[in-house]
C-alpha cells in the first residue's frame, strides 16, 4: 500500500501532556484530557477532539492521535466521568461483561455531551492554547464518542424528559465518526428524525465486522446514520473485514486481527486526508480524496462512499 501520499508530510516530534478542566457549574465535574501537540510545523495548529467510547478514556486511540499530530494538528483526547474507565476500574472480571450489566443513566450521557462545549470554552486553561488555530476546528469520537460527535453535530438526542433536543455545537467545522451509532435502542423507526438535523461535513468509518460489543448488531445496523444525515458533504469508508476495536487501538475480548496493522494505516491516512482538506484548504488532499487516487490506495481493502 502507497505510503508516499501527496498529501502527507515528514512526520514532526510531539509532546503529550496530561490535565483535567473543572466545571464549577457542574458540583465541579472534571474532566480529564490528553494533548498531543506537534513541535515546528505551522504556528497556528488545527484543532482536533477527540470523544472516546463507553468504557474507554483519554488514553483510547493513541496511533490515530500520533499521527494526526506528527502530521501538524493538535489532537486534544478528553474523557467523560461517568461513562468512562470508572465504569469497570477495581472491579471483578472483565471490563466488557461489567459494561454491559450497567445501565447508563440519560443524565451520563446528557454530561458527556455537555463536557464539549465546556472544553472549547476554556482552552484557555490549557498549557499550549496558543497555539490552536481556534478558527479550524474539528470533533472526532469513537463508538460513544461517535455519537457525541453526532449531537455535536446537529443530531436530536432526548433531554431528561424524553424530549428530542439538539446540542449542536456550531465552533466545529467537520468531524469523523468511527463506528457511528444508530441508537435504534431508543428511537427505531425514527432515523430520519434523528439524523437529517445533522449538517456538518463529516467522515463516516465502520468494517463489515464492526458488530456492537454491547448489543449485538452487526455494521449494516449503523448505516442509517449516513443514509439519513443532512449533510451536504459526507463520506463512508467501509474496511473489509474492519472490527469495532480497531479504532482504539486495542481488542478488548476480540480475538486478534490480522488485518490490523493495514487498518490502522487506511485509518490514520484517510483521516489525514479529510482533516487536511477540511481543516487546512489543502487541495491536493481533496484531489485525492475525491478523486480516482483513493480507490487506486484501497484496492480491495475497503469500500468509500461520496454523497
Amino acid at each position: 500500500m502507497d505510503t508516499k501520499l501527496p498529501f502527507k508530510n515528514d512526520s514532526l516530534k510531539i509532546s503529550i501532556s496530561r490535565g483535567a478542566l473543572i466545571d464549577s457549574g457542574r458540583d465541579g465535574r472534571d474532566i480529564p484530557y490528553k494533548l498531543y501537540m506537534p513541535s515546528g510545523g505551522e504556528d497556528k495548529k488545527p484543532l482536533i477532539v477527540w470523544s472516546h467510547g463507553l468504557g474507554g478514556g483519554r488514553d483510547g486511540a493513541g496511533f490515530i492521535a500520533r499521527f494526526l499530530a506528527e502530521q501538524d494538528f493538535a489532537v486534544l483526547h478528553i474523557q467523560h466521568r461517568g461513562t468512562d474507565t470508572s465504569l469497570w476500574e477495581g472491579k471483578a472480571g472483565h471490563p466488557w461483561d461489567i459494561i454491559r450489566r450497567t445501565e447508563i443513566p440519560r443524565s451520563a450521557s446528557l454530561d458527556r455531551f455537555r463536557d464539549v462545549p465546556f472544553v472549547l470554552d476554556n482552552l484557555q486553561d490549557i498549557e499550549g492554547h496558543e497555539q490552536f488555530d481556534l478558527s479550524n476546528i474539528g470533533m472526532s469520537g469513537h463508538s460513544f464518542g461517535a455519537l457525541t460527535t453526532q449531537v455535536m453535530a446537529g443530531q436530536y438526542f432526548p433531554d431528561e424528559n424524553n424530549v428530542l433536543k439538539q446540542m449542536a455545537e456550531q465552533r466545529f467545522k467537520a468531524g469523523i465518526l468511527y463506528s457511528f451509532v444508530p441508537m435504534g435502542h431508543l428511537y427505531q423507526g425514527k432515523q430520519e428524525e434523528l439524523f437529517s438535523s445533522i449538517d456538518l461535513p463529516l467522515l463516516f468509518m465502520t468494517g463489515t465486522a464492526d458488530d456492537s460489543p454491547v448489543e449485538n448488531f452487526d455494521y449494516t445496523y449503523r448505516l442509517p446514520v449516513w443514509e439519513h444525515a443532512g449533510s451536504d458533504e459526507k463520506y463512508l469508508l467501509t474496511l473489509e473485514d474492519g472490527d469495532h476495536m480497531v479504532y482504539n487501538g486495542s481488542r478488548g475480548k476480540l480475538e486478534d486481527n490480522p488485518k490490523r496493522d493495514i487498518h490502522e494505516q487506511i485509518i490514520n491516512d484517510i483521516s489525514l486526508a479529510f482533516w487536511k482538506m477540511k481543516l487546512k484548504g489543502d487541495e491536493k488532499a481533496e484531489n485525492w480524496l475525491k478523486g480516482k487516487g483513493i480507490q487506486d490506495y484501497l484496492a480491495n481493502e475497503a469500500e468509500f462512499l461520496k454523497d
